[in-house]
């Protein structure tokens, strides 16, 4: 099938699951995760109407942008511009360019990240929005804070004026499609670390969770981003079989 026909099946999905949950298929946003894929795919994707993007590496975007730059900085009314944000593990060196590059970093897991990714986005006179990666799955393969400890992390992220908390998101352990309601525990207590949080902190209302093969199950439990790869662009790498360096 063609990438636009793998998009509007899965936009497909993602309304039919929300209209088992009863909610309206603008709760819920497509981010198209296109790491390890080409910027002629990104292309192809936002000529498919595809507009927010998700990316594990910075130096990988960087190489990328030139070519999409144009998309990215897209002015006209009826055809708006396209926004990538971070998505990936962030290493403290690269917080600088990371807060120029994306529009907003989803997987912040520490204090002293964040304080950078503030100072960066302070010293461009932008306020950045970002998500805290919550760890729930014992999995030493996964990143993210404990949920014990994000109250602690969301009090400190207060005087961070350039940054805007902005939601949680969580990657839980992998299951294939006839399991994806192993995810559903994990999904149900991100949103209910989520709605403990928001009396503290009123702007951390989003929920990025759900792949491809769990995405349905995480709209039932109240996702209001899912993050699908492979059920759109396929398991061609970038640049070509091997990984761009970090």
């Amino acid at each position: 099938m063609s990438l636009a026909a793998n998009l509007a099946r899965i936009r497909q999905q993602i309304a039919d699951a929300c209209r088992r949950a009863h909610r309206a298929d603008s709760e819920v946003a497509l981010m198209a995760v296109s790491k390890m894929h080409p910027a002629e795919a990104i292309m192809e994707a936002y000529a498919a109407g595809q507009r927010l993007f998700g990316e594990n590496r910075v130096q990988e975007w960087q190489e990328k942008l030139p070519a999409l730059q144009h998309l990215f900085t897209a002015t006209r009314s009826d055809s708006p511009a396209a926004q990538a944000h971070l998505i990936g593990p962030l290493q403290s060196n690269k917080t600088t360019k990371a807060a120029e590059l994306f529009a907003a970093i989803d997987a912040v897991d520490s204090l002293k990240i964040a304080t950078r990714l503030n100072t960066a986005a302070s010293a461009l006179n932008k306020r950045l929005p970002i998500l805290i990666e919550v760890k729930l799955s014992h999995e030493e393969s996964k990143h993210g804070i404990a949920p014990a400890e994000l109250p602690t992390l969301l009090a400190a992220l207060a005087p961070l004026e350039s940054l805007i908390p902005y939601g949680l998101m969580t990657v839980p352990p992998w299951s294939g499609p006839d399991d994806a309601e192993t995810a559903r525990p994990y999904f149900r207590e991100l949103r209910r670390l989520r709605d403990a949080a928001l009396p503290a902190c009123p702007t951390l209302t989003q929920l990025s969770m759900g792949m491809s093969n769990d995405f349905a199950v995480a709209i039932e439990e109240g996702s209001t981003c899912v993050r699908i790869g492979t059920a759109i662009f396929g398991k061609r790498r970038y640049p070509a079989a091997e990984p761009a360096p970090e």
